[in-house]
Formats: structure tokens, sequence, C-alpha cells
């Protein structure tokens, strides 16, 4: 006789903010899988939904509480977790209705408000879970989380008090994660925290055993080991410390992607100082220069922030001026927002908003013409590129190792008919815009 399966309840799941977030949410449906449920693609279908909120700046908390107010009206059984889990008051008092609120990477909380607003069904037949966990990325690039908060106490910033200090995780436990997610399929990992530079930090960079030899708990350590694992190894928020050059290396022997997410956020030292920002030494051109020569291919991503108080037009110069010799190859800008609870609020001299709309202008037109050069410099030479997805006309979305997902510029074939997502491939590079390269797969 056939068995009849219970049907599991169904969880829907909103995750706004970081690729931190991104990775908090994956643990947790990857429990929930575990545990028996299944995901809803709607609202309608969820007998519950959960909403991982941000809270980085006032804009962002917005955008959360109206995902929740969206959620509620939708669906009405809704719990709250993430970054703005620390406002619950906040959140409690414009909808009292919210069955929980937990904070960030609270996994365990949040998965026992699911237990008690749908309690799972057990049963051996659903109680299954992918060796890789469940993921909300693609199955060829992963993002992968070596620690959480942060020490640095940056006047514009909260995340310390909504996520705490440096916590690293063990460097044999984050090697053993890498390698389920390669053997699952992952082409790509990318390496996420709030200071990768700083990793280890906390755990003294010990040495943990893994595969018969010592690893230390260090950025170059790790970096290395993973690049022995046959994947792309991208590094996100990494601080210009000294010792970021011990991975340049690394990268002109191919175990690392030659690319780093660096926030350098400004130029001038003054406003530096007056952001509290760390490793913000008068050299870091000098050092980039020297990254490039041990690694021609490095790119180098940045964000900065425009109209913070107190910034000037000549500070705002500096800052032009600095990134016409660093020749970054990425760039994003933000608008100073004040943020509930920064440093920064208190700050003199704020910048009225018609300038800092008229920096930030300033700042995307000057970082597309540099982005576009170098880009217009790759046309001609034959690059890997990572195939994201294949349309039906043959044409094909992929990315360089110059190229994060989602953040990044793409790279646009014709004629890849045959490829996969996931497919890492040769290809020659025909044309290029201000973001974008075009190009068709090398025949050798």
């Amino acid at each position: 006789m056939a068995t009849t399966l219970p049907t599991p309840p169904k969880v829907g799941m909103v995750s706004l903010g970081c690729p931190k977030n991104l990775v908090d949410s994956e643990r947790i449906l990857t429990k929930l899988r575990a545990d028996g449920y299944q995901m809803s693609p709607d609202y309608a279908g969820a007998d519950v939904v959960l909403v991982n909120t941000c809270g980085f700046l006032d804009s962002a908390k917005e955008e959360s509480l109206e995902a929740i107010g969206e959620a509620i009206a939708e669906n009405g059984r809704v719990i709250v977790t993430g970054c703005m889990g620390k406002e619950a008051e906040v959140i409690r008092a414009r909808f009292p209705d919210v069955l929980a609120v937990t904070g960030a990477h609270q996994y365990e909380q949040v998965v026992d408000a699911v237990h008690e607003a749908a309690p799972p069904i057990p049963s051996p037949f659903i109680d299954l879970v992918p060796e890789a966990g469940l993921k909300l990325t693609p199955r060829h690039y992963s993002y992968l989380k070596i620690s959480e908060g942060c020490n640095h106490r940056c006047a514009f910033c909260i995340i310390p008090s909504l996520r705490g200090d440096l916590v690293s995780r063990r460097p044999d436990a984050i090697l053993r994660e890498a390698e389920k997610l390669v053997a699952a399929g992952t082409r790509e990992l990318l390496v996420i925290s709030q200071d990768t530079s700083a990793y280890g930090v906390d755990l003294r960079h010990a040495e943990w055993n893994w595969k018969g030899a010592p690893v230390r708990a260090h950025m170059t350590d790790l970096a290395r080991e993973l690049g022995k694992l046959g994947a792309w190894v991208r590094l996100h928020y990494v601080y210009p410390y000294p010792h970021v050059e011990q991975v340049i290396p690394l990268m002109a022997e191919g175990l690392v992607t030659p690319y780093l997410d660096i926030p350098f956020q400004h130029a001038s030292p003054k406003v530096l100082k007056a952001m509290k920002r760390p490793a913000n030494d008068a050299k870091v051109l000098e050092r980039i220069k020297a990254w490039r020569a041990v690694a021609p291919d490095l790119s180098i991503r940045s964000s900065f922030v425009v109209g913070f108080p107190g910034e000037t037009e000549e500070d705002f110069q500096y800052l032009l001026d600095w990134l016409d010799e660093a020749q970054l190859d990425r760039v994003g800008a933000f608008r100073f927002e004040p943020v509930e609870g920064a440093a920064a609020n208190a700050l003199p001299d704020p910048v009225p908003e018609a300038v800092k709309e008229e920096r930030y202008a300033r700042i995307m037109e000057k970082t597309a013409a540099i982005s576009a050069a170098r880009l217009a410099a790759k046309v001609g030479r034959t690059l890997d590129v990572i195939i994201d997805e294949v349309d039906e006309d043959g044409g094909a979305t992929a990315r360089s190792q110059a190229d994060a997902p989602e953040i990044d510029g793409n790279v646009l074939l014709r004629d890849a008919g045959g490829l996969e997502p996931g497919d890492i491939v040769p290809v020659l590079i025909e044309d290029a815009d201000e973001h974008d390269l075009f190009g068709v797969p090398f025949a050798g």
C-alpha cells in the first residue's frame, strides 16, 4: 500500500539588505527545509512569511517596514528577523500583529518561531535537505560567511551595535562548508564578512588541523586553502591592511580571483579622520600600484560616501583626483544619510542636499568614464568567464573574474548555444561600454 505523504507547511521569505543577510536567510531556510518545510514562491501559498530586514540606513529601515506591511496585508502571519530586529518596539508599534521579532543571525529563535506558528509534520520522506544547504543563489555560486560583527567604530555606521564585535569562524569549519558547496556544484565562492582582512584577529590567528596540516585563522591561509578547492574564490569587504599584499601572489598564481572589494569610503585625509575610518594611510595609491605590478589583472571595486558632514569642495575634488590616480575598476557611490544611533549625526557642517546631489552626479560621471576606459582596454583579449544565464536565442549572460554577481558588470555573449549556467569558458572580447563587455566563446 502506498504511503500517503502529509502536506508539509509552507514558508515564504523576503530577504532584504546585503549578501550577509542573504547567507542568514539561506541558513534559516536550510534548517527549515531539513525540518520538512516547503518554500512558497508567493504570500498566498505560505503558512507563515519570514521578513529578513536591513537596518543599516533609515531608507533601508523604511523599506523593511514596507516589506513587513506588505507581507501582513497579503498573508497576515509574519515573523520578522534581521538587523532591524533590534528595534522590536518600533516594529510592534507599527505592526502589532507580527508573530515574532528576532535579531540578526538568531537562527534558532527564528526557527522556533516558525515551529510555533506552523508546526512541522515529522516525516522521513520530506525531512530532506541538499548536501550544500538550500540556496537562494544559483547553484554555481555561493556566499561563504567567515565571521560576524565588526571591531571598527566608523562614525556613519551602526553595524557593531546591530551585529556586535568581530566573531570569526574556525578555518576548518569554513573549509568544510566550502568543500561541501563545491562538491554540490558551486563554481565560485564569494567570501564575505564585515571585515575580511580582520578575519581571525579574535582567535589570535590560532591554528587548526585541516587535511592533516595546520591552517591559521588568517585571511591569507584561508584564501590559499579555499583556492585549492577548484572554484573561483572572490574576496569581499577587504580593508587595505598591510597583510593584504600577502594575498596578491595567490591571485598571480591563479588560486584566488584577482579581485578585491575594498570599502575605501573616501580619500580626503580630513574626511577619513572624521569618519573614524581604519587604514586611512596616505600610501594606499602606492600599494595599489604595487599590487597591480604583482597581479596585472587585479580588479578593484569600492564604495564612496559623498556629502559627509564637513566635506568641503576641496575634499571632494581631492577624492576625484585620487580616483583619477587609483583607476578603480568598479565604483559605487552613496549620498551621506544620517542613521539613527550613528556618531556622524552630531557632526557640524552638514552638506546641503542639493550639493550632495551635485557631487553624486560628478563622482558617477568620473567613475563611469574610468570604467569605460578600463573595459575598452580589454577588447581583443580572451578572458575566462562564468556563465550565469543562457537564453533561447543562443545568447548568454556571463561574468569575468573582474565581476561579482549583482553588483558589477556582465559579459554578454553571442553564439553561446550549448553552454550551461556554471560553465567556465574562454571568451573573445569584441566590444565594451561603460559597464559591460561583449564577446563570443573562443573556439581556440
